[in-house]
């Protein structure tokens, strides 16, 4: 298992930005598929993103075209830019590699509001 740590989280206006950042605990030049998933008050976990080996990106449609997942294999980190942020992203937001289980980090937490 790796450990996942992430940060950039905060308090946000709508049509706001914020960068996430994620370290993970080894190398993730080999991972396949590395991900943002959140967690929205009262709701269960959502996957957010994926960002793949192979340069493919793909995000759910409630994010698209406004969030940006990216990995830095040389610095074992990934990021997701949140740009044009709504009331509905605050959620605690995880990252995850895969085949990695159940284990999952502490989370940053966003709030979105005006």
């Amino acid at each position: 298992q790796v450990q996942l740590v992430e940060s950039g989280g905060g308090p946000a206006q709508p049509g706001g930005s914020l960068r996430l950042s994620c370290v993970v605990s080894r190398s993730i030049a080999r991972i396949v598929n590395v991900m943002w998933y959140r967690q929205p008050p009262g709701k269960q976990r959502e996957w957010v993103a994926t960002a793949t080996i192979h340069g493919n990106r793909y995000y759910a449609g409630s994010v698209k075209g406004r969030f940006t997942i990216s990995r830095d294999n040389a610095a074992n980190t990934l990021t997701l830019q949140m740009d044009d942020l709504k009331v509905e992203d605050t959620a605690i937001y995880y990252c995850q590699v895969d085949d990695n289980g159940d284990n999952w980090g502490q989370g940053t937490q966003v709030t979105v509001s005006s």
